[in-house]
């Protein structure tokens, strides 16, 4: 399998809704599909690392497949409102690392045994 950049995702993706998905949902349809898509991958990290037992219907289920619809509709989002992921990931880790820098190594609840 190829390694793929944010960039070559979003390009990718644009290109599948280009000439197999007709045209994009609208911004605020992507944004109701996101949070399902979240919610699905909720449902399934509760009764896999939770305390919730399956259901029938979440058995076959995949992790990587629920993540993967969560990232294709935020691809989906970026592309309609012109943001360049790997930028705003750039930028995104600078200020966490700006800001955060110290704060996890201070934390006591983090340095005690769970």
């Amino acid at each position: 399998m190829n390694e793929i950049t944010l960039s070559q995702a979003q390009q990718q993706v644009d290109e599948w809704i280009q000439t197999i998905g007709v045209r994009y949902f609208s911004e605020l349809t992507n944004l109701g599909i996101l949070m399902e898509e979240v919610g699905e991958l909720s449902r399934l990290m509760v009764r896999k690392y939770g305390e919730q037992s399956y259901k029938p219907t979440d058995q076959h289920q995949e992790l990587s497949d629920e993540m993967a619809d969560v990232l294709w509709v935020l691809i989906c989002l970026a592309n309609q409102t012109g943001v360049n992921l790997t930028e705003a990931l750039h930028k995104n880790m600078e200020k966490k690392t700006n800001r955060d820098q110290r704060r996890h190594l201070e934390n006591e609840k983090l340095t005690r045994p769970s």
